[in-house]
């Protein structure tokens, strides 16, 4: 019998080991799931910079390319990601918060509230790169 309750006590730790591993690697799995690993050549975004991305991605994606590759869908309309070889993105902040007023008609009028603007900023910093 003492044979018997030594096995038990194998039994029961190597479930519990199995158990643990298992445990351990469904954390593991949730944690990629919720923060998955960026694809080869794509770069982690800031939350700030994030946020951004969907800013632009609502309001402006339907004219302007507003990620590292890609033609705008106007013609006119620059490519986000040459914005900073015009000029230093910050510049941006004030037109985005009072509204951007452009030389040609087919743009709307936007204004953000300024946790908008500063997102919005961090994402076109975040194409710089």
């Amino acid at each position: 019998m003492r044979g018997g309750a030594s096995s038990f006590r194998d039994v029961h730790r190597a479930v519990q080991l199995g158990i643990g591993a298992a445990f351990v690697a469904n954390l593991v799995a949730i944690f990629l799931a919720l923060n998955p690993l960026p694809a080869k050549g794509e770069e982690t975004l800031s939350p700030a910079a994030q946020r951004g991305l969907v800013i632009v991605r609502t309001n402006c994606s339907r004219c302007h390319a507003i990620g590292k590759i890609g033609d705008s869908t106007l013609p006119i309309a620059p490519p986000f990601r040459t914005l900073h070889e015009r000029y230093p993105v910050e510049d941006l902040q004030e037109p985005l918060a009072e509204g951007i007023v452009t030389g040609h008609p087919t743009m709307p009028e936007f204004r953000f509230d300024p946790g908008q603007v500063g997102d919005i900023i961090a994402y076109l910093k975040s194409l710089e790169r």
